[in-house]
């Protein structure tokens, strides 16, 4: 399971304790990643604490803060499992979700299980621009979810050779896979207030960036640059 995380101080230990109670009812070893993207509150120690309280708990941590997308990027790098788990840390996502997903993943009949906030608790502003870049995103990318900005995601190992360093990345994860010829569903997923810490995206972050970042991906498939999966044997 990666985290990526950045002055998230009071949403670690209890995502830390949610996530491994869910984990450990699998019944199957996991790692709980917790990338530091150069926080400067308390979450070094948080993490540290959390990782006395579950051996589980590791922290990656980078020197300065390079952005939610570099540091997801670094923690599926370091991830070592056949399934790996991806989730915001601040708190809104729901741990309980993830048996649902792995189980999709699991069927062998999908690669990446995305969750979707169908009720998000979000400001009434937040939910209106991320419902029209949703359906402007599903025009252009062709992704097929309604809701590419949720983290919550399972997915096997081999589909992060699909991502690679760009703007946002982690909100196009769900493009990446299709343009990489990977299987991609979704389920509806639980969604939480943010009960400690502030948002790190402000209307530049939630709207002109990612258009920026939308259309450069958009060039990418079109000119077919984009990586693509390994073919088994069976289908060669």
């Amino acid at each position: 399971m990666v985290v990526p995380v950045y002055n998230e101080a009071g949403n670690i230990l209890p995502l830390a304790a949610q996530a491994a109670e869910v984990l450990r009812e699998l019944g199957r070893p996991f790692e709980i990643i917790f990338v530091n993207d150069g926080s400067t509150d308390a979450t070094a120690a948080e993490i540290a604490e959390a990782h006395a309280r579950w051996p589980e708990v590791r922290e990656l941590r980078l020197e300065k803060n390079s952005g939610q997308a570099a540091a997801l990027l670094a923690g599926l790098a370091a991830a070592q499992g056949e399934f790996l788990l991806m989730m915001d840390g601040d708190g809104q996502n729901d741990p309980r979700d993830y048996p649902a997903l792995l189980a999709l993943v699991e069927s062998g009949q999908i690669d990446l299980a995305c969750g979707w906030r169908v009720e998000r608790h979000d400001s009434t502003l937040r939910r209106i621009m991320s419902r029209v870049a949703n359906v402007v995103r599903g025009a252009l990318l062709k992704d097929g979810v309604h809701d590419s900005g949720c983290q919550l995601r399972v997915m096997r190992r081999e589909v992060r050779d699909a991502f690679f360093p760009m703007e946002l990345m982690q909100s196009f994860i769900p493009a990446l896979a299709v343009a990489a010829g990977f299987r991609v569903s979704e389920t509806p997923v639980r969604h939480h207030a943010r009960q400690h810490g502030e948002t790190k995206y402000g209307l530049g972050r939630l709207w002109w960036r990612p258009a920026a970042a939308m259309l450069g991906l958009r060039w990418k498939i079109w000119r077919g640059q984009m990586p693509k999966r390994n073919k088994t044997a069976d289908e060669r």
